[in-house]
């Protein structure tokens, strides 16, 4: 299995170690592929996109060459994808800050929800908590790390919440791509991961 992670920026060796880990405990052979340009996406089985900043990551895709056809592979939807905090950003049709409201930044556009970005907060104001995803096999517990994370306050057509903090979505599968606001690979839980290596082997 080839897994391609988007190495442009931010929680890259995070979500590489993960995978491994992940791949270990399914008992599965496993190999990174990390994305930089468009070339990098042939024959991957499985996509992530890491956390790091939402503007740059988007403003790096589209100054690579990677935007576009990113954006088709993601439109086709017969990849499983993992999107963390920044990641799940560029995969919303619709972003907005709170502090400075709509936003004009590159954007993947290919889910149907609202991202607000810094919804709980600067970086000073990050934390933990426990939460419940609902995956296909039913709900799992995961410990939620969330560092300058933004909210899904909007969630519309054929995208769906499954999971939510303080009354608002952290958590969006629509089809073959789930978009977290928070940071599993920073954590010592691979099951989001191993989910996602499920999806890529049918």
């Amino acid at each position: 299995m080839r897994v391609g992670i988007v190495a442009l920026q931010g929680g890259v060796s995070e979500h590489a170690y993960m995978v491994r880990r992940a791949a270990r405990n399914l008992g599965i052979d496993c190999e990174i592929v990390y994305v930089k340009h468009a070339e990098n996406l042939n024959g991957i089985d499985a996509l992530i996109l890491p956390g790091g900043e939402s503007t740059t990551i988007g403003a790096l895709m589209a100054r690579t060459g990677l935007l576009k056809p990113l954006k088709n592979l993601l439109e086709a939807g017969e990849t499983p994808v993992l999107a963390t905090c920044a990641g799940a950003i560029l995969l919303a049709k619709r972003v907005v800050d709170k502090h400075v409201g709509e936003v004009k930044q590159p954007l993947l556009a290919v889910m149907d929800f609202e991202a607000v970005r810094n919804y709980f907060g600067r970086q000073r104001e990050s934390f933990e908590t426990p939460l419940r995803v609902r995956l296909d096999g039913g709900e799992v517990s995961v410990r939620g790390v969330f560092i300058r994370a933004p909210a899904f306050t909007k969630v519309w057509g054929r995208a769906e919440s499954i999971s939510d903090f303080e009354g608002v979505s952290v958590a969006v599968r629509e089809g073959e791509k789930i978009a977290l606001a928070f940071h599993p690979e920073l954590t010592s839980d691979t099951v989001i991961h191993e989910y996602l290596l499920r999806k890529a082997l049918g």
